[in-house]
C-alpha cells in the first residue's frame, strides 16, 4: 500500500478554509482513480504545535497508482484547486508503507 499525506499550513482564515475544503475540495479529492481510502483530520494544537492545520492521507494500492491518479484529470484538478484555498502552502509526504 501507498499513502499521499498531505499537511496543510494554518490558514489565515481558517472558517473559509474549512467551507472551501469540505464543499469544494473534498467533492474532487474523491473523484480521483485508483483512490482506496481518504481520510482527513485536523491537528490538535497543544503545547507541540506543529504550524500543521489539518492533515489528509489517500491511500492507493502503489506508488505506481498514486502516480497516474494525480496524472489524471481529476488529480490535476485536484491540485489545481489547492491554489484557491492553502494559501498557505502544503507539504505533501509519498510513504510506501511497510507492510508493502
Amino acid at each position: 500500500m501507498h499513502d499521499v499525506i498531505v499537511m496543510y499550513n494554518i490558514p489565515t482564515d481558517t472558517a473559509a478554509f474549512d467551507a472551501h475544503y469540505r464543499d469544494t475540495h473534498i467533492p474532487l479529492v474523491n473523484e480521483l482513480p485508483l483512490l482506496k481510502e481518504f481520510t482527513w483530520g485536523h491537528v490538535h494544537r497543544d503545547e507541540h504545535d506543529s504550524g500543521y492545520y489539518l492533515i489528509a492521507r489517500l491511500t492507493y494500492d502503489s506508488a505506481e497508482a498514486a502516480a497516474e491518479s494525480m496524472a489524471s484529470p481529476q488529480g490535476k484538478k485536484s491540485v489545481e484547486d489547492l491554489a484557491n484555498f492553502a494559501s498557505r502552502g502544503v507539504t505533501v509526504l509519498n510513504v510506501t508503507r511497510g507492510d508493502a
